[in-house]
């Protein structure tokens, strides 16, 4: 055990993590989606929703202020379909790391699969919302 460290981050994750250099960009997965087809490195998270990854993720990570969109979502397929309110909550955790002016992009699902298939590593959650997933690009640490 280490201290200040989120419990739910396990030595695997931080690894990765720490393994990735700027411009990397990592894959946090609902439940749905197909991480072992598109994903060279998969990381299993079992039992956890993005959010709580997310939050314990941002407090170490640096997001890529040198690109307009660090944060990538899948766009909805159906025209019908509402924005997911998992999406407020993605918003909410981005503001509190303290990344400020951070612009969430959006990919068509096919265009998010095919970036997907190039990220660093796919974090597989248990996330039950619906297009709850996300794409995180690596930054740089400026002190």
């Amino acid at each position: 055990m280490l201290k200040g460290i989120p419990k739910i981050l396990s030595p695997e994750l931080l690894k990765t993590l720490m393994e990735m250099g700027h411009g990397d960009e990592i894959v946090i997965a609902d439940g749905n989606f197909p991480a072992v087809t598109f994903g060279k490195r998969v990381i299993r998270y079992d039992g956890h929703g993005i959010p709580e990854i997310l939050d314990a993720i941002l407090k170490f990570f640096p997001l890529d202020d040198y690109v307009e969109y660090p944060v990538l979502l899948m766009k909805i397929a159906r025209e019908n379909d509402q924005e997911p309110e998992i999406w407020k909550e993605y918003e909410s955790i981005i503001r509190k790391s303290n990344e400020n002016g951070i612009k969430i992009g959006f990919l068509e699902r096919f265009e998010f699969y095919e970036r997907a298939t190039k990220a660093f590593a796919i974090i597989a959650t248990s996330e039950e919302a619906l297009y709850a997933n996300i794409i995180l690009k690596k930054g740089v640490i400026r002190d």
